[in-house]
């Protein structure tokens, strides 16, 4: 399969002089990951120096379209991509037939209310125009959210795989709700009242996540992002040790003071 990702290599030469290795044997590692801009490039890029001292060099490719990325990490074009939480993946590898495996929960980008017009939920007006997430794996998330925030009651038979407005049992506040892909929620963002989407999507859009979110979800969040492996990869060595580094303390403080609560460390 040819790759299609857009990439931004992380460094123009890769170290080679590194006297430490990594694994049992003298070879160097070298690991593809595909990531998101933000946070998950720029988490990478900082754990690569400690990487490089265990003698793995890391390949970053900075996605722009994730459509193949998942295919890509089944097949062993990439040795792991970190962009999406568990059940986005679980539901593209069902949809189409991948083999994939989560190696680690690594941060929560929380789902929220964000308005650009409106300072706190209460301003919201009746019959407010709010975009929300159409794919199959976030919608669930986002009706959950407006029913947490009291605009919307669910019916106890929905399946969050396949979550719609139609699986909204009453409207306990009048507001209209608009399906729109992801990447187009905050582009249009200034033909809503408000709009729902994940942090990250709001980072890389130049928004102040703090100033514009007015309802959130809970930091505990199930959606936590992970490193999406092949399943033959999980107890790779590299792999492990790219995982540890993920999840150390280093990169939590590292989170907490560049995001500022606009990511999370997972729990």
């Amino acid at each position: 399969m040819k790759a299609k990702i857009f990439f931004v290599l992380a460094c123009a030469v890769l170290f080679t002089s590194c006297d430490v290795v990594f694994a049992v044997d003298s070879k160097k590692v070298v690991l593809k990951i595909a990531a998101d801009a933000v946070p998950h490039a720029d988490i990478i890029e900082f754990i690569k120096p400690d990487l490089e001292k265990q003698g793995i060099t890391i390949k970053l490719y900075v996605v722009v379209d994730t459509t193949l990325v998942n295919a890509q990490t089944s097949d062993g074009e990439l040795d792991a991509n970190y962009f999406q939480h568990a059940i986005y993946m679980d539901a593209q590898a069902k949809d189409k037939n991948l083999s994939l495996a989560n190696a680690g929960n690594i941060h929560v980008e929380p789902m929220s209310i964000y308005s650009d017009k409106y300072k706190s939920i209460s301003d919201l007006p009746a019959n407010a125009k709010i975009a929300i997430c159409n794919d199959s794996a976030n919608e669930y998330r986002g009706l959950k959210l407006l029913e947490k925030a009291g605009f919307i009651q669910l019916k106890k038979s929905i399946t969050p795989a396949i979550a719609s407005i139609r699986d909204i049992e009453k409207y306990v506040k009048p507001i209209k709700i608009v399906e729109l892909d992801p990447s187009l929620v905050t582009r249009v963002r200034d033909q809503f009242d408000a709009y729902i989407v994940w942090s990250n999507k709001v980072l890389e859009a130049g928004i102040d996540v703090n100033k514009a979110r007015i309802f959130s979800e809970d930091t505990d969040s199930l959606y936590a992002n992970i490193v999406a492996v092949s399943p033959k990869r999980l107890n790779d060595p590299a792999i492990k040790a790219l995982v540890n580094a993920l999840k150390s303390d280093k990169v939590k403080k590292f989170i907490a003071e560049k995001y500022k609560g606009a990511v999370v460390p997972a729990k």
